[in-house]
């Protein structure tokens, strides 16, 4: 009798296509179950030291639909996908995907059973084109084991098409706006055949027509019988694409139920125990002198010829949208660009910036936009965090450094912040978003700044977190500082700034006072050179 002999190549290929039609045929058989549930997650605690996160929560997830996993900051929300991608180990508890019981997940594991996860930190490679990113670790080898660049192309060129997304799988990924970067994430999701898609704040980095798009996306995978776990603290989007909320409070399990039946409100009342009656907290004062100013400011191409005041007892706020040179601004400030031309003036005398130790001695502080990259060192703990800008208030007469005013003035930003941890000596990057802000907001405010600039303050911070920082802007502005930020959200800008100043490609195209300021104009305003293009 004959013996075939099957290449090693074509044998696992058929080992893998032949495990690929089993698990699918167990996932259809699943998703025709009368309940539906896909992801059944049952009584799952977990703790870290000194911090328990995850007490006894339950999660249920249906095919074809988007549910919302909500909550504050710390809540708990981030914690419960990792452990269901894999990522985290649970200490109790049951899970079962499809039906079946999974002990020991892996993020291989995870990958296998069909979860993929998207990060609000994108995790891409941006030396590599969009076709190598969407198959790293998995890619397709040719003849002679050597790399199949054109199937890798063929194949993500199929998955963009599918997904009705304009990209060459050629493009390098570094070259990609944020929003398309998204895209590549989804599109390398769904090249493992992933059923559950767990999405982390999505939609952080991106402007009103690019979170359309994703929407737009996102109801294409439901209607395809996907699962999508959506985690946003932007809870206005909810009303667009989500099926039923599921809202944790504190690493315990509150609430599950379809969102037409619930407010907004009543999920704000679940998320932080109590009511918010006032979600853009204002107040009132008397508009003093001119503290600080910038005049016919240029650096590079994103910022020209900008003009600014801010008086004390005021909040200003920049509005425009991605790419108006709002951030740029802020950073040539601050000293984080160099200047091509421009002067800057505090209390009356020009002062000079040309690097950021200048702007803090001056007293004129940033909390840029990325927290993470630029406002933390994330393997430091809270307590040197809040010291390291501050060594020379902390340090004594020989220069070493004094451990009791560390500790005063870290104690002391904990507790007028509301910072929630086990101790001052944990890990920066152990926090939740909205601690973590606190924290970069914390070290500006020992030094007693004349000028604070906040650059996105509220991005990927739940509601009650988001009023905590709207607080202490205002209590900036009841002491005399100057207080300047920058937004994305409109209903942000209208609901927390005495007055309004608007960019569009690099220049300042309006300012108005906030009573008449409507989002109408604002926009209006903003969109200046995208009409003189048209008109063109």
């Amino acid at each position: 009798m004959m013996r075939v002999i099957i290449p090693i190549n074509l044998k696992r290929s058929l080992q893998i296509r032949l495990w690929r039609r089993r698990r699918r045929e167990a996932q259809v058989a699943m998703e025709n179950r009368k309940d539906g549930y896909i992801v059944e997650m049952e009584n799952i605690s977990k703790q870290f030291p000194g911090v328990k996160a995850l007490d006894n929560v339950s999660f249920h997830l249906r095919s074809g639909e988007v549910m919302a996993l909500l909550g504050e900051n710390g809540a708990g929300k981030s914690t419960l996908m990792k452990i269901l991608s894999g990522v985290y180990p649970k200490d109790s508890g049951t899970i079962r995907v499809f039906g079946e019981t999974v002990e020991a997940l892996t993020p291989k594991k995870a990958q296998e059973l069909g979860i993929a996860i998207i990060h609000q930190e994108l995790n891409l490679c941006p030396h590599l084109s969009v076709a190598e990113n969407i198959f790293l670790g998995r890619e397709k080898i040719g003849a002679l084991r050597r790399l199949s660049q054109r199937e890798m192309n063929r194949e993500a060129a199929k998955i963009l098409d599918n997904l009705r997304i304009d990209l060459s799988p050629t493009t390098m990924v570094g070259n990609l706006q944020v929003s398309k970067q998204q895209m590549v994430e989804i599109a390398k999701a769904l090249s493992t055949d992933a059923r559950v898609l767990i999405m982390d704040e999505p939609t952080s980095a991106l402007t009103a027509k690019e979170i359309e798009e994703l929407f737009r996306i996102i109801r294409q995978l439901r209607d395809e019988g996907r699962g999508i776990v959506y985690i946003s603290h932007r809870l206005e989007e909810l009303q667009h694409i989500v099926d039923r909320v599921t809202i944790l409070r504190d690493g315990q399990f509150v609430a599950e139920m379809p969102f037409k039946d619930v407010t907004l409100n009543e999920i704000i009342s679940h998320m932080v125990g109590r009511e918010i009656k006032e979600k853009f907290p204002r107040v009132t004062c008397p508009v003093g002198k001119k503290i600080f100013e910038v005049k016919h400011l240029n650096a590079g191409r994103m910022v020209r010829d900008v003009s600014l005041e801010l008086r004390e007892g005021e909040i200003v706020g920049i509005a425009g949208l991605m790419g108006a040179g709002r951030t740029e601004t802020t950073r040539a400030i601050f000293g984080i660009d160099r200047k091509d031309s421009g002067e800057i003036i505090l209390d009356g005398k020009p002062i000079s910036i040309n690097k950021p130790i200048d702007a803090i001695r001056s007293g004129i502080v940033l909390v840029p936009e990325d927290r993470k990259r630029d406002g933390l060192c994330t393997k430091l703990s809270i307590r040197d965090n809040i010291a390291l800008p501050n060594l020379d208030i902390v340090s004594g007469p020989l220069t070493t450094v004094n451990m009791r005013k560390v500790n005063r003035m870290s104690g002391e930003a904990v507790k007028n912040l509301q910072i929630k941890l086990p101790n001052t000596l944990v890990d920066a990057g152990s926090l939740s978003g909205g601690n973590q802000q606190k924290v970069v907001v914390g070290k500006w405010l020992a030094r007693n700044s004349r000028v604070v600039i906040f650059d996105e303050p509220t991005r990927g911070i739940d509601v009650a977190a988001k009023v905590e920082i709207y607080h202490l802007m205002n209590r900036l502005k009841q002491n005399g500082i100057g207080v300047l930020f920058v937004s994305s959200e409109m209903p942000e800008i209208l609901g927390i700034s005495d007055r309004i100043i608007v960019m569009c490609d690099g220049r300042i195209t309006g300012e108005m006072d906030v009573k008449e300021a409507t989002q109408e104009h604002i926009l209006e305003l903003a969109t200046q050179f995208e009409k003189k293009i048209q008109t063109a």
